[in-house]
């Protein structure tokens, strides 16, 4: 889905061209190819018109939220636009979880909906809903399209608010009879692509300055920078400066690159977050400084001098006291960093680094769910796509994968939605049909989204892996109900209902494979992964598994809990949750 087709011409009308039409001309016209949806009632105008479109290629969701997620996939793999789009009233409500993940995790994103007639809106007619209304905290910005000859002008306007600056969700509500009326202009023309915001040479000099004087740096790096892993590499390696990736950061870095320390936060590494802790300067580029990975955040940091690099003015200071403020691109304000750098050198520092990078590593080595994850990663190739869902096994995907290379790494990290993981997978595969799509999910979050395997079949996508990980629980909240409820499990147990997931992707046509035990596993993955075409893999581990490194919900990160201690702690002692 190419949409950088900037300086074509405008395209005029068709004599006999609708406002439907328009639509298809103009998404077409912005290197639009692949368009993810479901059809209904108060969009039926669009999907007529789109049969005269055969270029722009519709992929048929079985739920708006299949279909938005796998339009989030395409996106985050890509860094291009994802386009996704509904009817009315629940088709379009139905996007409303998708649009609020993408706006937390700024992924480019355009949604289409389709709305009651003009003269039927705010009457409470058939599916209407005020979409606009309920998606305007969810969206970088949202239109309501009264004139059929001002929607070309509003899809290239919505296609660059999505894409510039801090990219997000935009959305686009098309009346019935908009989509019906007659069209007389022309063809809108793509934006030219945004001008990179450079950073104010007195903010470079000052965070020169402070950076010279560090003993103890850190650079932390977020999913802003995912375009920017290039110059993030060559100005951390100029300065020497151990280096975290966040969750959504992951891949921004090589993780083979010995200043790489992991992943910071609730579930980072003892490296990382020690680190964070105990540095004088901390330098973040392209994130948010959230509470998943600050811990208490009087105590984040707390040594350090922070420059925070981003492109929204927003994020910087909004959670953590900031030094030294850039508001930029992260490619030019590293290069800008990075110009006439010698390499620094801090021996006592490398050294501290070096013992805490021994410690507090995920326990993998017996049958478990950790054991699991590490096998399916390790298999993993340098151009391969990793999707997770939400739960125990997407932290300890980010535990212990190994990214060379940016945007392969998808999953849900601010709103952490259920169902997000293996929809992305797709998205991202039809993106990229010639790279392995796998998709490692929970019993639980795979069924929120398990109806897409129709999806698989439809359209004989052969490169996606889908990795079940199967506990019988709802992992993660069984995890906390361990540790700060006294075991007291309340409605995470799955496994006196949950369905054959061999029967059941063998009901859509996907191959099956399952393992239960540490003999039958290396074979198994060695036969999913052999497998010509899309398969299913169900991995059956032992029911209560605990993801350690931990940082206990309002603890500081150097409070972390660094090996599981749930054999220690009697059902009457839960481990008490830090005061926030």
């Amino acid at each position: 889905m190419s949409d950088t087709n900037q300086g074509r011409p405008q395209q005029q009308a068709q004599p006999d061209m609708t406002g439907a039409k328009s639509l298809w001309a103009t998404l077409a016209a912005h290197g639009v190819d692949t368009v993810f949806g479901y059809p209904g009632g108060a969009i039926m105008p669009v999907y007529d018109a789109l049969t005269f479109y055969p270029e722009v290629h519709h992929i048929l969701a079985r739920h708006e939220q299949g279909a938005i997620h796998a339009a989030e996939g395409y996106a985050k793999a890509t860094g291009r636009i994802g386009v996704c789009i509904a009817t009315s009233g629940p088709g379009a409500t139905n996007l409303v979880t998708g649009l609020a993940d993408a706006m937390m995790d700024s992924v480019p994103l355009l949604a289409i909906t389709g709305n009651v007639a003009r003269h039927l809106i705010g009457t409470d007619a058939f599916q209407e809903a005020d979409i606009t209304g309920i998606t305007l905290p969810v969206t970088k910005h949202n239109y309501v399209v009264h004139d059929a000859g001002d929607l070309p002008r509003i899809v290239a306007e919505a296609i660059r608010i999505a894409r510039s600056g801090r990219p997000g969700p935009v959305l686009i509500d098309i009346p019935k009879d908009v989509q019906l009326a007659a069209f007389a202009g022309q063809i809108a023309a793509p934006h030219a692509d945004p001008a990179r915001l450079e950073a104010r040479p007195d903010d470079i000099q000052t965070a020169l300055d402070l950076l010279r004087s560090a003993e103890r740096p850190v650079l932390m790096v977020g999913g802003g920078a995912q375009g920017a892993s290039r110059e993030i590499t060559e100005f951390a390696r100029a300065w020497q400066i151990p280096t975290i990736t966040t969750l959504m950061g992951l891949g921004a870095f090589p993780s083979s690159d010995p200043l790489w320390l992991g992943m910071p936060g609730m579930h980072g590494s003892v490296a990382a977050n020690q680190a964070i802790s105990e540095a004088d300067v901390l330098i973040g580029f392209g994130l948010r400084f959230d509470d998943r990975v600050t811990g208490r955040v009087k105590d984040f940091a707390r040594h350090a001098k922070i420059i925070h690099v981003d492109l929204d003015a927003a994020e910087i200071g909004k959670i953590v006291r900031v030094q030294v403020s850039v508001q930029a691109d992260a490619a030019s304000a590293a290069r800008a960093l990075t110009e006439g750098v010698t390499p620094f050198v801090h021996p006592k520092w490398t050294a501290q680094i070096a013992e805490w990078k021994g410690r507090g590593a995920p326990a993998v080595s017996n049958w478990g769910a950790g054991y699991a994850v590490k096998a399916v990663v390790d298999r993993l190739r340098p151009d391969d796509i990793l999707s997770t869902d939400v739960g125990q096994h997407q932290m300890l995907a980010a535990q212990l994968v190994r990214f060379e290379k940016p945007r392969r790494w998808l999953t849900s990290g601010g709103l952490g939605t259920m169902g997000f993981g293996f929809p992305a997978a797709i998205g991202a595969a039809l993106a990229e049909p010639g790279v392995t799509s796998v998709v490692i999910a929970g019993d639980g979050g795979f069924q929120m989204t398990a109806q897409e395997l129709a999806t698989l079949t439809k359209y004989d996508v052969r490169n996606v892996k889908i990795c079940i990980i199967n506990n019988s629980y709802l992992g993660m909240v069984r995890q906390w109900q361990e540790l700060f409820h006294g075991r007291r499990y309340s409605e995470v147990y799955l496994g006196d209902s949950n369905p054959d997931f061999l029967k059941l992707a063998d009901a859509y046509n996907i191959a099956g494979f399952r393992a239960e035990n540490e003999t039958q596993l290396s074979s198994a993955i060695d036969a999913w992964l052999a497998h010509p075409y899309s398969a299913l893999l169900e991995v059956v581990v032992p029911q209560e598994h605990g993801v350690f490194p931990m940082v206990p919900q309002g603890a500081a990160l150097y409070e972390m809990i660094e090996t599981d201690p749930s054999l220690n702690v009697p059902e009457s002692a839960p481990i008490t949750e830090a005061s926030t």
